[in-house]
């Protein structure tokens, strides 16, 4: 386990706040607005023998939402407040799924860039929801710059993968079913990428008793990196997970709002990903991609060790890959 140094205040005087942007007001209107349209994940408790683990673990089962990731929650949030007739986003897979998904429910027409790196499982599926699949570069930075010249051309509104600000309130909305439903956690492990959904969380979580600890593939160490830097810098993009956690650099609205909230990064090796997609699967049957078992490779591997008494939540946040992949 790495130990981060102290980040300061996002205000002056102030610690552990939420951006103001991004607040719980801004959580519990974004869950009223998309109630409609996704799903109440449940969660899994397992005892520490069925999974191998240190500790019992409590699974926030977010690759059962639609589109099969939890990105749903941000791109429902922002479309509904756009206004929107047509859609433009950049993605390694899971966001256009889901923004795909949004935009054929509420009736606008989306166009989705994505990477080489993009899962042609994710693609198919951005493909069935009946969008627009532009594939451009060979990474997520790549792809976001092509959907940017097309929205100039086109002046379709954006929904970005992980840092606006109705983004992060959708995806914060995890965190607000995750504390209901499992009142007196300690600690939620939750994989990073851009760091769109640790930012939702941690403006939630705030001020409640529950530690994030931030989770991510060595070969994507977007956060581990922006955090030694002390601000948003590129980092490395490659490995496992690299089509869902393959930022090449987090968004600045999340860097704010995990600014003295999120205190622990830890790293870990494919090798430990792909066990905890095993692992998932053996225990309870459960697909999850290599993104999505991210933050229980942190358990199962050792990177994060739980402190005495410890009640542990791990988000699986997403489950878009050929099922056949994990049962090996």
């Amino acid at each position: 386990m790495t130990s981060l140094p102290q980040i300061g205040p996002s205000r002056p005087g102030e610690s552990g706040t939420a951006h103001p942007a991004v607040d719980r007001a801004a959580i519990e209107a974004a869950a009223a607005r998309i109630l409609p349209h996704i799903r109440r994940t449940p969660v899994l408790d397992l005892p520490a023998p069925a999974l191998g683990t240190s500790c019992d673990v409590a699974l926030k089962l977010e690759q059962l939402q639609v589109s099969g990731s939890f990105k749903a929650r941000g791109a429902f949030n922002a479309l509904l407040q756009s206004g929107a007739t047509s859609v433009i986003a950049a993605s390694g897979g899971n966001h256009g799924a889901a923004v795909a998904h949004a935009a054929a429910a509420l009736g606008i027409r989306a166009e989705i860039h994505v990477p080489a790196i993009s899962a042609p499982s994710k693609v198919a599926r951005i493909r069935e929801a009946g969008a627009v699949v532009m594939q451009d570069g060979a990474t997520y930075a790549e792809a976001f710059a092509a959907s940017e010249r097309r929205r100039a051309e086109t002046g379709a509104t954006s929904v970005h993968a992980y840092d606006q600000p109705e983004v992060l309130a959708g995806q914060g909305t995890v965190a607000r079913e995750f504390e209901a439903d499992s009142p007196g956690l300690t600690h939620i492990l939750v994989a990073v990428g851009g760091g769109g959904l640790i930012g939702g969380m941690a403006a939630w979580l705030a001020r409640g008793p529950a530690q994030l600890v931030a989770v991510e593939p060595e070969g994507c160490p977007t956060f581990h990196t922006a955090l030694r830097a002390g601000s948003p810098v590129d980092a490395p993009v490659g490995g496992l997970a690299a089509d869902s956690l393959g930022a090449r650099r987090v968004g600045a609205l999340m860097f704010e709002t995990t600014r003295g909230v999120v205190r622990e990064s830890v790293l870990v090796p494919d090798e430990a990903i792909r066990e905890a997609q095993r692992r998932l699967w053996s225990a309870a049957r459960l697909v999850a991609e290599p993104g999505g078992a991210t933050a229980l490779a942190a358990l199962l591997c050792g990177a994060w060790v739980p402190p005495a008494g410890a009640r542990v939540g791990v988000l699986v946040c997403g489950g878009n890959c050929d099922p056949g992949s994990v049962a090996g």
